[in-house]
């Protein structure tokens, strides 16, 4: 595989739109560009879960990016559902029953299950404000060793937490991060950002990457752009 062809595949393009015609024509105009898209509860709620199924079923891969978190036995029924669609990654949040319960819903199956450590647009303060004791880089480490520990496939985390996760957790586990932003593009509601370069130096498996793509004047050219940095990265 060649350096352009890895970082395409670890570029997931966030399709956080509301509707399946609006993700289909993304899909069609990214073309060759993209080879990992997102799908989160927006669309799956207008009708995306078709849609994925059909998009893995076409030779993409797919992350549905659902949050999972309830009693383990609905979570484990839940998880199992997905995996017959041929996602590749399920996200659930990272409370160790939660994550227990996805990982024994996809045995044996090829959908990896992510534990959402701390969401981005959270920091400290925000937090505190919900009642945590711990600040985001505490809770982080804490999430990252349980899902070590349960093994499930990898974590959804910050950049700015990969490094320091990586060396605690070591290679195993895939790390994910959002709030991915190319340099000149917008924060937007993101608190804790990272250019995809930075992220991919830091040790991160793959980088989930939305508007400064889907929202960009030429989607397909922005990709690739993406795509280049990444390879820079591997380099």
């Amino acid at each position: 595989m060649s350096h352009l062809d890895d970082a395409r595949d670890r570029m997931i393009v966030a399709l956080d739109v509301a509707d399946t015609l609006k993700a289909e024509a993304l899909v069609k105009q990214l073309g060759d560009s993209v080879s990992f898209y997102k799908i989160g509860m927006e669309l799956v709620y207008g009708g995306g879960l078709d849609f994925a199924r059909d998009l893995a079923a076409s030779g993409k891969k797919v992350f549905l990016d659902l949050k999972l978190h309830d009693i383990p036995n609905t979570v484990k029924k839940a998880a199992a559902q997905v995996s017959r669609l041929g996602m590749t990654y399920l996200t659930v949040h990272a409370f160790p029953q939660t994550m227990q319960a996805a990982l024994e819903g996809t045995q044996g199956t090829g959908t990896k299950i992510l534990g959402v450590t701390v969401m981005t647009s959270y920091d400290d303060a925000d937090l505190a404000k919900a009642g945590c004791a711990m600040g985001v880089k505490e809770l982080v480490a804490r999430r990252a060793q349980q899902a070590k520990e349960i093994g499930i496939g990898g974590l959804i985390l910050s950049a700015e937490e990969v490094a320091a996760m990586r060396t605690l957790i070591g290679p195993s586990l895939d790390l994910v991060t959002p709030g991915i932003r190319p340099a000149g593009s917008a924060v937007g509601d993101q608190k804790r950002v990272m250019t995809p370069g930075e992220a991919i130096k830091a040790g991160a498996t793959r980088l989930v990457i939305g508007r400064p793509i889907t929202e960009a004047t030429d989607p397909k050219a922005a990709a690739d752009a993406v795509a280049r940095e990444i390879a820079a990265a591997l380099a």
